[in-house]
């Protein structure tokens, strides 16, 4: 019988959430948080109940602005705007650096609630927040050169992102934008992590970095965020369909944007015969149940290979380790260490639960499944969030796993026979971030991946979007505007020379640095 578990001693929603009461008293009220703007916590907006994917426990939920609110909201960020454009860069650079030192300082408390309001393991919630403070201290270090010749933008950044990565995606940005002499907007998203980021914005507002966070739904705070006149930049993260929305209003505005959507990142196969170095990655491309913009939910098998790609891949999947990430068998032991624990929430959990048995009903073949009995989770928790690990083999065409990234532990298999299948398997979706091809002959990868439509290309190894001085877009409908990265994200939301043309992926043209 497996050990009956318990929750981690100072670990619960209630330690975390009496923690920022006392860190910052000023951002959490009670039992909700504020919105910032105008440079002062807000008591306004509907406060929605919201709960943990972990176990159902309710967490705070956004309070959503009304439209006429969050214009306000807009205006009074432009005047931050005009002010802190003015302030001189060590000043800009001293203050970013504290807001760093502070996050250093909370780093365990962010991970915390960021552990509870999406579900992120320990280890990877703890890289989070990590990888936010390390890669803008690496800006911090080299902004003089990045910004020389260069001036902020007219209006301040308007920042649209999910839930994923809040720390390492969203507060990496903001924090990025504002060194180079921004003032700095940011929806909190929908579906979790607004008390990690109220947390983070508060320790960069009390260090005078000029933000604005707010929360309410895409149709309502839309016209704030996108069309107003006074944004100076629209930055997105999402999916394809509110993604291409955005697109249209700023490019009917000719505003300055960095849209980065989703896109069906494949893993090819192809005269490949290094099976153990294929297995001990495998597991690795399950972290935080592939709920990543750069997971790889599909394999495009040479047919010849199969038998030994299943050798490989199927003991490898079969390793995975899921539950809930708090859950330990003593109340002093470590944080347990999990590949992912739940999708983001039991809709979405009950969705891909649906996708997977209407493929299977159309001919898609199971190839495995995990069962609940091998998680481990604590006696009596609500599991409605949770997805065991699925791989089918040839989901139909009419299946949306078939063309469109799922976002949770589903893995599928298409098995191609030739060099012109393969390539037209891997670009199904018109564009992706990443790629890999794993193919014994270096002659062979050179002549194939130019035909691959990912911005980045790995050799048999996973490729992310890369920390510090590497680059990141995408190439076909999964990007939109201005490619970032390295001094890329700098000169992203910064003016040039009035002859610039920023590389990015637009409309009239693709400019590949």
């Amino acid at each position: 019988m497996p050990p009956t578990l318990t929750l981690k001693s100072g670990t619960s929603w209630e330690d975390a959430w009496q923690r920022c009461l006392t860190v910052a008293p000023e951002a959490f009220r009670d039992d909700r948080v504020l919105n910032l703007w105008n440079a002062a916590w807000q008591p306004d907006g509907r406060a929605l109940p919201a709960v943990s994917p972990v176990d159902g426990t309710p967490v705070a939920g956004p309070p959503r602005l009304d439209r006429a609110t969050a214009r306000q909201a807009i205006r009074a960020a432009l005047d931050q705007h005009r002010a802190w454009r003015h302030v001189p860069l060590p000043e800009r650079r001293a203050r970013v650096a504290a807001t760093l030192d502070a996050l250093a300082e909370h780093r365990d408390l962010l991970a915390l609630l960021l552990v509870w309001e999406i579900g992120k393991p320990w280890r990877l919630a703890c890289a989070d927040v990590d990888r936010a403070i390390d890669g803008v201290r690496w800006y911090v270090d080299g902004i003089d050169t990045m910004l020389e010749g260069r001036a902020p933008l007219d209006g301040p950044v308007s920042n649209i992102a999910s839930w994923n990565y809040p720390m390492s995606v969203l507060v990496h940005a903001l924090l990025v934008q504002a060194l180079a002499g921004n003032a700095v907007v940011a929806k909190t998203p929908t579906d979790g992590g607004v008390a990690c980021l109220t947390l983070a914005t508060a320790l960069a507002a009390r260090e005078g970095i000029p933000v604005t966070l707010v929360s309410g739904s895409g149709g309502e705070l839309s016209e704030a965020l996108v069309r107003a006149p006074e944004i100076g930049c629209v930055s997105f993260v999402g999916g394809r369909d509110t993604g291409a929305a955005v697109a249209t209003a700023v490019a009917d505005l000719g505003k300055r944007h960095i849209l980065e959507q989703e896109g069906l990142n494949t893993w090819g196969i192809w005269n490949y015969s290094d099976w153990d170095a294929l297995g001990a990655l495998i597991p690795k491309l399950f972290d935080y149940g592939k709920q990543r913009c750069t997971a790889y939910p599909r394999f495009v098998v040479q047919r010849s290979l199969f038998d030994a790609f299943l050798a490989a891949y199927l003991p490898a999947v079969r390793t995975l380790r899921i539950g809930h990430p708090l859950a330990v068998e003593h109340p002093d032991d470590p944080y347990p260490a999990l590949d992912f624990g739940p999708v983001i929430n039991a809709a979405k959990a009950k969705e891909l639960d649906d996708q997977v048995a209407e493929a299977i009903d159309r001919g898609a073949v199971p190839l495995h499944r995990g069962t609940p009995s091998d998680a481990r989770f604590l006696p009596g928790q609500d599991t409605s969030a949770y997805v065991q690990p699925v791989t089918l083999l040839n989901p139909p065409r009419s299946s949306p796993l078939h063309h469109a990234e799922p976002f949770g532990p589903v893995d599928t298999i298409v098995l191609v026979d030739t060099e012109a299948e393969l390539l037209a398997a891997m670009n199904a979706s018109n564009g992706a971030l990443v790629a890999t091809l794993s193919t014994d002959e270096r002659a062979t990868f050179d002549r194939l991946a130019p035909h691959i439509r990912a911005f980045k290309i790995g050799h048999g190894v996973p490729r992310s979007r890369g920390d510090r001085d590497e680059l990141f877009g995408g190439f076909g409908a999964s990007w939109r505007g201005a490619f970032v990265g390295g001094e890329l994200l700098v000169r992203a939301v910064t003016r040039g020379p009035a002859d610039e043309r920023l590389p990015g992926n637009f409309p009239d043209r693709r400019l590949t640095p």
